[in-house]
């Protein structure tokens, strides 16, 4: 069965209370449910993984590489410096779709840069937790076509 990745960086942990007026007031186990009740009505499979810590998500793509056929990731503040988080998403050979939750282009310049998205089939900005659910049916969608792992 195809399986995808959903990795969460740094603060996405604390979805709920973290300004709702940027992030929604859902928390990151209701987006969760949300997302692995779409993966059952499209026939997939996902695997969250939430950390604060970059080595943590690299790892965590490192494990699951050969079992994955893609990778839906919020990397929260990594976007704009995880050089080695986007490494190990190149390395892991799969299509990658970037999510965030609030739009960063409408928020401070610093937050426009992301040194992810050259690498990634798209982002998804500024939707909130539909973002998540339209990166899994583009994904499945995708990988589908191209016939999965």
């Amino acid at each position: 069965m195809t399986r995808f990745l959903v990795l969460n960086g740094p603060n996405i942990n604390v979805l709920g209370r973290r300004d709702p007026s940027i992030y929604g007031s859902m928390t990151l186990e209701e987006i969760n449910q949300k997302v692995a009740k779409l993966a059952e009505s499209l026939g997939v499979e996902v695997a969250f993984y939430q950390s604060n810590v970059e080595g943590n998500l690299i790892d965590c793509i490192q494990e699951n590489w050969e079992n994955i056929s893609g990778i839906i990731v919020n990397p929260g503040a990594y976007t704009h410096y995880g050089y080695a988080l986007k490494d190990a998403l190149i390395d892991a050979r799969v299509p990658v779709v970037e999510v965030h939750l609030g739009n960063p282009y409408a928020r401070e310049t610093w937050r426009r840069q992301s040194v992810i998205v050259d690498i990634a089939l798209g982002t998804i900005a500024g939707f909130g937790w539909r973002g998540y659910t339209a990166a899994l049916e583009i994904l499945a969608g995708i990988v589908d076509e191209e016939g999965a792992k």
